[in-house]
């Protein structure tokens, strides 16, 4: 199982409510996954050093590349 090693998100279970003859059926259930990428570290962070390809997700992507 693969998670983002920034902020630690895995997959989860996603259930869906299907109308059956007038009554919802809440069987349906299936496995998101994040968007994970590869992507390469410029600084340290939460002791993987700088340099290293690690996965991680869009939104921590999006993160690490903002100026204030």
């Amino acid at each position: 199982m693969t998670s983002c090693l920034l902020c630690g998100k895995q997959s989860q279970m996603e259930w869906k409510r299907k109308l059956l003859r007038g009554n919802y059926n809440p069987t349906h259930k299936r496995r998101k996954y994040p968007n994970l990428q590869w992507v390469k570290l410029y600084y340290s962070k939460n002791g993987i050093p700088a340099g290293s390809r690690i996965k991680a997700c869009t939104k921590c992507i999006k993160r690490m590349h903002k100026t204030k």
